[in-house]
């Protein structure tokens, strides 16, 4: 009686908390859906863009205002995502209003890939042709933040507030110790002698090669961010590489002002005034007006309606066979042959952000790709990582814009199969069994390869090698050897890039969108996106339980939520892989 007790009382606790749970969820989800139907923002004069620099920065902005409720409810902070195409738009309705007479960027911890920071970066240098001004206030600037804001006319810094300069550094997590102590050997067939993806599985360190092959591309990451900054705040880059190597954020923050890498330090009260003070033309008593970046983007799109459009179609994440997050390949092949049987849509733009992933689904799209070329212009536009599958979906198309930040590259294939024999011996669990056929059991998780195995599995990983060659060879113009003389698996920058003849031109996606349009002759045309964004409401209901999951793994792990999603993401990597380093992490 008194387990029975135990047992039902535990019982109506639990359902007494999942009720309440529901009930604030429910809630969560009316309060999102109510704040989501805001009405468009008209903007007044004296009109400054506020683009505050916080959460995680992505390509493209999700419907999800139920974050900052969930966040609030398990105690920890909004983990706020701002997309990049927002971003871009918004500063380009910044420039083209009269209304809007500048632009404060606030704080500076936003996270994001050096790239898309840099072509956010681009975007302010083109607003300030315009002659309006940018000023920038944080109490602490990020290294990435204050390569982003040193565009401004004025940088200011808080008294007592930090300035992280200090160059970049690359580390990846090695699990091969782990999988010993499991008992799990990853068995592994490759070709690239740089292709160093598979290494955290059956290293400890990184090879010499691929050693090489990082410190080449952080170098020309950090060469372009010095050159960017010295441009822009008038130092010498061999000084701001002297200034790193004092590591700023823990020097006395006056050096900041000393060695001109902010303009004023003042508290966030001052800040108003000098923001007065930069607009020229407003007049005594009167007071500025501030637009949020959420209200920015509900400023009404003022291009006129035309039947001809531009397509802009999303390829983000890894790539996948199965359904789930990031490019599902047989998806994003439908979406390929939508676009190409629309008539209205005269140019595409394939914006891609993948550090690739199944070779399989990585040749289904550039087939589908292929197909879509031969009946309008097709131009790739490449955000933070464009390599190994993502390169393979990228060969195809007629131009290729990359920043010079970009990483790229990454020709290269490999082959895992684990083998959890001693896993099954710790455990005690042995396998016995019948066959039919000589290879019936072959490519078997429960045992090592036998040499035969191996030699098929090694056979089958170059051909797809050698068709991944092809594909770059025969979109690229260049001869199959010229392509494996820089193939092997090497990551490249995009700046590197274009001298190996892999990308077209430096730029972003608006450069892009200008070369599609270039080569499709239009004078007038409309931007679309694809796929189409999924709502709210949508979203959340297809994907709950999920999306719930998710989000309290993410409230309770902290940073160390990557390395869990890693460590997860292990049991997917079985079959041909065309992918970066499992995950390389640059500072």
């Amino acid at each position: 009686m008194k387990q029975f007790l135990k047992y039902t009382l535990a019982t109506i606790v639990g359902i007494i908390i999942a009720t309440l749970l529901f009930v604030l969820i429910s809630f969560a989800v009316i309060g999102a859906i109510a704040g989501s139907n805001e009405s468009a923002t008209v903007l007044k004069p004296n009109s400054v863009y506020q683009l505050n620099l916080e959460g995680t920065l992505i390509d493209r902005s999700k419907d999800d205002p139920l974050s900052g409720a969930f966040a609030q409810m398990v105690g920890k902070t909004s983990d706020n995502t701002i997309g990049l195409d927002d971003v871009l738009s918004n500063i380009v309705k910044a420039k083209n209003d009269p209304n809007i007479v500048g632009i404060y960027l606030k704080g500076g911890s936003l996270a994001g890939g050096i790239a898309s920071i840099k072509e956010i970066r681009n975007a302010l240098i083109d607003f300030k042709k315009t002659g309006k001004f940018i000023v920038a206030y944080a109490d602490n600037y990020s290294q990435r933040m204050y390569y982003l804001v040193s565009v401004a006319d004025k940088v200011l810094l808080n008294p007592q507030g930090m300035l992280e300069l200090k160059g970049l550094s690359a580390q990846t997590p090695f699990f091969k110790k782990t999988l010993d102590k499991l008992g799990i050997e990853m068995q592994i067939v490759r070709v690239g002698t740089f292709k160093s993806a598979i290494e955290p599985l059956i290293n400890t360190k990184m090879s010499d090669a691929n050693r090489l092959q990082v410190n080449v591309y952080i170098n020309s990451i950090w060469n372009t961010m010095l050159k960017d900054i010295s441009a822009s705040r008038k130092i010498p880059f061999e000084k701001l590489n002297q200034y790193a190597d004092e590591m700023m954020m823990f020097q006395p923050t006056e050096k900041t002002k000393q060695y001109a890498l902010v303009d004023s330090l003042v508290y966030i009260e001052q800040v108003d005034s000098i923001l007065k003070q930069c607009d020229k033309k407003l007049k005594k008593g009167e007071n500025l007006v501030f637009v949020k970046h959420s209200a920015m983007t509900r400023v009404a799109d003022t291009a006129k309606f035309d039947k001809n459009k531009v397509a802009v179609i999303y390829a983000v994440g890894e790539i996948t066979d199965a359904d789930g997050e990031g490019i599902v390949s047989k998806d994003l092949v439908k979406t390929i042959n939508d676009v190409a049987k629309d008539t209205q849509i005269k140019a595409v733009v394939f914006r891609i952000s993948s550090p690739g992933g199944s070779a399989y689904g990585s040749e289904q799209i550039c087939h589908a790709l292929k197909l879509l070329k031969a009946k309008k212009p097709v131009v790739v536009s490449m955000g933070d990582y464009a390599a190994s599958g993502g390169y393979y979906i990228a060969c195809m198309a007629d131009k290729i814009v990359a920043q010079p930040n970009t990483i790229t590259g990454s020709i290269g294939i490999f082959g895992v199969i684990p083998n959890i024999s001693g896993l099954n011996e710790k455990l005690g669990i042995s396998y016995d069994g019948v066959k039919t056929n000589k290879m019936s059991d072959a490519i078997s998780v429960t045992r090592k390869f036998t040499p035969e195995e191996r030699d098929l599995m090694q056979n089958y990983v170059n051909r797809g090698y050698e068709l991944f060659v092809k594909r770059c060879a025969e979109g690229r113009k260049m001869k199959v050897e010229q392509i494996k003389a820089i193939a092997e698996g090497r990551v490249w920058t995009g700046e590197d890039a274009l001298k190996l003849g892999l990308v077209d031109r430096i730029g972003g996606l608006n450069d892009a969108i200008r070369l599609a349009v270039e080569k499709a002759k239009l004078a007038n045309y409309n931007i679309s996106e694809y796929p189409e964004k999924e709502d709210f409401t949508t979203k959340f209901m297809k994907n709950f339980s999920k999306d719930i999951e998710t989000r309290f793994m993410k409230s309770q792990l902290g940073d160390q939520y990557n390395l869990f999603q890693q460590v997860k993401n292990l049991e997917t990597l079985n079959g041909i892989q065309a992918r970066l380093p499992y995950d390389l992490i640059i500072r």
